[in-house]
């Protein structure tokens, strides 16, 4: 087997050489492979020795210099799962908790390690965590994710560098997103309670009144370092939040999420240094935000949001309009519309089904009082066009989000969906509800009624409502066939239809009177069976 030299080298300090020996071997090494994430597999057994051996090293106590160099050594290799198996067993896994400073007692978490051993000790346990289900699993026997907490509750006031912070939130967002029962740990260690603390001590929140963030109209963007920590805090809340809807919430609970949605609309009503890190850190805010029980988010157009411009009955709707000019941006990006976009559409949609005012305002941006029914609902480059073509998209996930979306915003009325949509654009939808024939959905909505533009009344007999626009006068393609003709070209499309059903590439349906969906044959069979019972009947004496 041939080995690379380096690896070699490392291999053989590990083995006999002496921490002079080991230490320039290992930085060599780790300069030459800090950006390696692929490996050679012909060293897979090279490398499993390596981290053996670095970890017979590291219980020797060499000083933090040499441990530091050998922890780095340990996140660069951990990057391959093919070679975790000797990082995961339960003394390595404790060997590293030590020196990250999270080796958790019934009474404290132990801190033993200089600064720089447990950040790169931190970092080793982040790709271990990833990338082994073995090591996740211990993780909770060891209560990692407790010592977490434990440290972060501890420097909660405290001066704690930045760095370790950081880390302690990754390694959190990764146990609690990998391991369902860290979550059930984090939930008993008051995780919501902290990280939301966490999340409001890194953006300099102050508070006005309950609920109430009071934003400095002149504040800066945020520093890449606050942007940082703020999205991890996101990223974990996520993770303890994310079945929080299918839980019953009692008072205090109410009280946290409501406070943690006023806190998540002045996220949005930040910028960072960057717009393609402000998109981001907006992209985090509302993925929480998607978990956030639906009556909370009255919050985000409250009246008494500070330094608000966006004025609609008397609430503020900055927060709002934030969320709107989000969603077409990643509708105007058109790739990865599903993880990208769907997160958006459902805070919009949940949003407008529960808060009235949210739900107009929303209509009034994307489905303003029609005038120009000249086009195609799908044509054209306001946002209503954009939505109505997600209606048709390959992916049926973002395909029934954005149709739900508008339902909503319609007050779920077929007959008002159809006129801005058309029937083609939400047969998909109408069948789902079993709408086809018509009426509302279940949703609970005000009587205020829908008033159509007077250029719309117009041309509105004139509408096609399968296309839902208004089309060019076509020539009838029957002009000047004789009857014969047209009995004849009628039978050959029948015949058509007929050899394409029975050959199964198309099946028949029709609309059942409960407004879904059912096979044409089923017709023929229910008649059968009704002629069948009245012949039987007229037979009896």
């Amino acid at each position: 087997m041939d080995v690379v030299p380096e690896a070699a080298a490392a291999l053989a300090a590990l083995e006999g050489g002496t921490k002079a020996e080991i230490e320039p071997v290992l930085q060599k090494y780790n300069r030459q492979n800090s950006r390696t994430f692929t490996f050679d597999q012909n060293e897979e057994e090279v490398r499993k020795k390596i981290c053996d051996e670095l970890l017979k090293v590291l219980q020797k106590d060499l000083g933090p210099s040499c441990q530091t160099t050998c922890l780095e050594t340990i996140r660069i290799l951990s990057r391959d799962k093919k070679v975790l198996a000797p990082l995961t067993t339960r003394p390595a896994m404790l060997a590293l908790m030590r020196l990250a400073g999270l080796e958790y007692t019934q009474s404290s978490v132990q801190e033993m390690s200089n600064f720089s051993v447990k950040v790169e000790a931190l970092k080793c346990l982040c790709n271990i965590v990833f990338n082994s289900e073995k090591a996740q699993r211990l993780s909770v026997d060891f209560k990692l994710a407790v010592g977490v907490c434990e440290r972060l509750k501890m420097h909660r006031d405290k001066n704690l560098s930045h760095e370790i912070k950081f880390f302690d939130l990754r390694l959190l967002f990764l146990l609690s997103a990998l391991q369902t029962d860290i979550r059930a740990q984090l939930k008993e260690e008051q995780g919501l309670l902290l990280l939301t603390d966490i999340l409001e001590n890194t953006l300099d929140i102050k508070w006005s009144d309950k609920y109430v963030v009071a934003t400095d109209c002149r504040h800066p963007p945020l520093s890449k370092e606050q942007a940082d920590f703020a999205m991890e805090a996101l990223k974990a809340l996520f993770n303890v939040t994310y079945d929080c809807s299918q839980k019953k919430i009692d008072d205090d609970d109410i009280h946290q999420y409501r406070h943690l949605a006023a806190i998540l609309c002045h996220c949005l009503l930040l910028k960072t240094q960057t717009e393609d890190k402000t998109e981001e850190f907006h992209s985090h805010t509302i993925n929480l935000l998607s978990n956030i029980p639906v009556s909370a988010m009255d919050l985000l157009f409250s009246p008494n949001i500070k330094c608000g411009t966006v004025d609609y009955n008397g609430k503020k709707m900055d927060a709002v309009e934030i969320l709107l000019c989000f969603m077409e941006k990643r509708i105007d990006r058109g790739s990865n519309l599903k993880e990208g976009l769907t997160p958006v559409l459902s805070v919009l949609t949940e949003g407008s089904r529960k808060h009235r005012d949210m739900r107009k305002y929303i209509r009034s941006r994307v489905l303003p009082p029609l005038k120009d029914v000249k086009n195609r609902p799908e044509i054209g480059t306001t946002l209503r066009n954009k939505l109505v073509r997600l209606m048709t998209h390959i992916d049926t996930g973002v395909k029934h989000t954005a149709a739900e979306f508008l339902f909503v915003l319609c007050k779920e009325s077929v007959d008002c969906l159809l006129k801005y949509t058309g029937y083609g654009n939400a047969a998909g939808l109408l069948a789902a509800h079993g709408l086809l024939a018509g009426g509302r959905g279940d949703g609970q909505y005000s009587e205020d009624e829908d008033t159509d533009t007077e250029e719309y009344k117009s041309v509105k007999s004139f509408i096609n409502p399968i296309t839902g626009h208004v089309e060019d006068p076509m020539p009838n393609p029957m002009d000047g066939m004789t009857e014969e003709q047209k009995e004849y070209e009628a039978m050959k499309l029948v015949n058509m239809f007929d050899k394409l059903s029975r050959e199964q590439i198309i099946k028949p349906m029709r609309v059942k009177p409960d407004g879904t969906m059912g096979p044409l044959e089923e017709v023929a069979n229910e008649y059968t069976s009704d002629h069948n019972s009245t012949s039987d009947s007229d037979e009896n004496i």
